[in-house]
């Protein structure tokens, strides 16, 4: 008992209450939106988030080094998500043209959320032991091949955004570990190949429909651009106070699709209008502010790269969210951190705290 409440006092509050707020923010729009289906979806994630902390706080009394001092344990972890990749495209359910999720009872599980956390822990692990080498080739081939594979995988489903996620996440901890400019440049060169390679022979027409009705939003008004259309229609009508909390028309009239989840952006920008945009960026700034703290204050490398390679998960999540409900980046089906209605990726960040309150704790 006496251990517990020392982990406690050691614990990071202030991470913990922006995760909270945040939390909090996502329940109070999610419950308007279901208003009309019994609240399930609000009680769903209502039971996500307390199993999503319940998570974080076992994670936080889990002793983190053991990512660190038994890699056979990381591998172990890396091969189950890798597996349940495979398995998915098998026996997975197909939702708007994506085979990612297993369903269980009426609630769906992603792997790829595993698989991102997983990466952030394998790619922490190996650049710890060999950033002051990077000045070799090798290492970053090997490292991308830790990548590589559930790359492969998460494309096959077909899910374009998840795959970038892994590719920036990696791309960040080499820039952060230590890089040579040439090999940057050769990396960005590979990566252009690579892309004009995906569209000729790997993504399917309605993702190629997606980007090109990014670039051109006016060509298909009723139809891949509907969505779009919708999302800039409700952050333009919330202007700088908004609508008030459950009373945006685009979202309460069902005129914005999936609302709930990859919109859900455009519904606070539509309720809570620019003063409430800037007041949840403020609130993910706070957070980016504590996980570097812990990263910096952390005693050991791996705990530094863990927590930067957070960062990079949730930031670049939430560039690729807020840029496709802005029309600044096409509409690729990432979720919001702690936003966004669904139960894989609230409970792998919030695993993601536990582990960051872990090393909070050890230090």
């Amino acid at each position: 008992m006496n251990s517990i409440l020392a982990n406690l006092k050691k614990f990071d509050w202030a991470l913990l209450t922006a995760v909270f707020l945040i939390s909090g923010w996502s329940l109070a729009t999610i419950y308007y939106l279901s208003a009309d289906a019994d609240f399930l979806n609000f009680k769903k994630q209502l039971a996500f988030f307390v199993a999503g902390f319940l998570v974080m706080a076992a994670a936080s009394f889990f002793n983190y080094q053991i990512f660190r001092n038994q890699p056979l344990f990381l591998v172990f972890i890396y091969g189950l998500a890798s597996m349940l990749l495979v398995l998915v495209l098998i026996f997975g359910q197909r939702i708007r043209g994506t085979t990612g999720w297993f369903s269980f009872a009426g609630i769906n599980f992603a792997p790829v959320e595993l698989i991102k956390l997983n990466i952030v822990l394998m790619l922490a692990k190996f650049f710890s032991q060999r950033h002051i080498e990077l000045y070799r080739i090798r290492h970053l081939a090997i490292s991308f091949i830790y990548v590589a594979l559930p790359i492969f995988l998460v494309l096959l489903q077909p899910d374009l955004g998840s795959a970038f996620v892994l590719a920036v996440i990696w791309l960040g901890l080499v820039i952060v570990s230590g890089i040579k400019l040439r090999h940057l440049l050769v990396i960005m060169l590979i990566g252009l190949i690579l892309a004009g390679a995906m569209w000729a022979g790997f993504l399917q027409d309605y993702q190629k429909k997606r980007i090109l009705t990014f670039l051109n939003p006016q060509k298909d008004a009723l139809g891949q651009s509907y969505n779009l259309r919708q999302s800039l229609i409700a952050i333009g009508s919330g202007k700088f106070f908004g609508k008030g909390l459950g009373k945006g028309t685009q979202s309460q009239l069902k005129f914005l699709p999936e609302a709930h989840n990859d919109f859900i952006f455009a519904v606070i920008a539509e309720e809570w209008g620019f003063l409430g945009v800037v007041g949840l960026f403020s609130l993910f700034g706070f957070l980016f502010y504590r996980i570097l703290r812990i990263g910096f204050l952390s005693s050991n490398n791996f705990a530094k790269l863990f927590s930067f390679g957070v960062i990079i998960m949730f930031f670049v999540e939430i560039v690729i969210n807020t840029g496709m409900n802005l029309g600044l980046l096409p509409v690729v089906g990432i979720s919001l951190p702690f936003v966004s209605y669904g139960g894989s990726s609230a409970l792998v960040n919030f695993l993601s705290i536990g582990i960051l309150q872990s090393i909070r704790v050890r230090n």
